[in-house]
């Protein structure tokens, strides 16, 4: 079976914002995220008993591709199958027999943050109009320079986790599940914080 629409897929991607520490990966590790969800609102999801992993599921994307290890998608399959378990779903091999495809995937982007503040300016200051009343002031004054401002500059990368439940009848996505974060180097191997992210994912499906 061929890819119902790959490019509105990566075009989606850029859409909402080209993100979970590696999206799902760092999500995971500082607590289950937010998923912004999209669905065809006339689409009958209550004759969907049976579901599949899509063949081309697990696609990797964008400016710095994550190099994904065969455990760490195992473990992104892992914990999407244990939520739609938990939600009442079969899960079959055969897709076949499967009333929706799910297919994840990951676009990556790289970016860069600049962030600026005033911190107050530090001088010494003599006489003047307060010297005549306090001798001391001249000694404390923290504005006598004005502010000065601080800037900082940091390159990340943004990754956007997407998740479809695709018709394998009518070919296209139903339901879409995104969720972004800042990519980190590390990547928890731990199956409980993905399965923790997964049931986010699908926490309203079905809608």
């Amino acid at each position: 079976m061929t890819d119902p629409n790959p490019t509105a897929l990566r075009t989606a991607a850029l859409i909402f914002l080209a993100a979970l520490g590696s999206i799902f990966l760092s999500a995971c590790v500082s607590g289950p995220p937010t998923p912004t969800i999209d669905y065809k609102a006339d689409y009958d999801f209550q004759a969907v008993k049976k579901i599949a992993f899509y063949d081309d599921s697990g696609q990797v994307l964008g400016d710095n591709p994550l190099r994904l290890s065969d455990m760490q998608r195992d473990r992104i399959d892992e914990a999407l199958a244990f939520a739609l378990k938990n939600k009442g779903f079969e899960m079959v091999k055969d897709t076949s027999e499967a009333d929706l495809l799910i297919s994840w995937s990951l676009f990556t982007q790289d970016k860069t943050s600049v962030q600026t503040w005033n911190t107050p300016g530090m001088g010494v200051g003599y006489g003047g109009y307060y010297g005549r009343y306090n001798r001391y002031a001249g000694y404390n004054c923290w504005s006598c320079m004005g502010n000065q401002t601080e800037v900082t500059v940091s390159n990340y990368t943004e990754g956007t986790f997407i998740v479809d439940m695709i018709d394998p009848k009518l070919r296209k996505s139903v339901w879409r599940s995104v969720i972004h974060s800042r990519l980190k180097g590390n990547h928890s191997d731990d199956q409980d914080k993905y399965n923790a992210t997964a049931t986010a994912i699908f926490a309203s499906f079905p809608p």
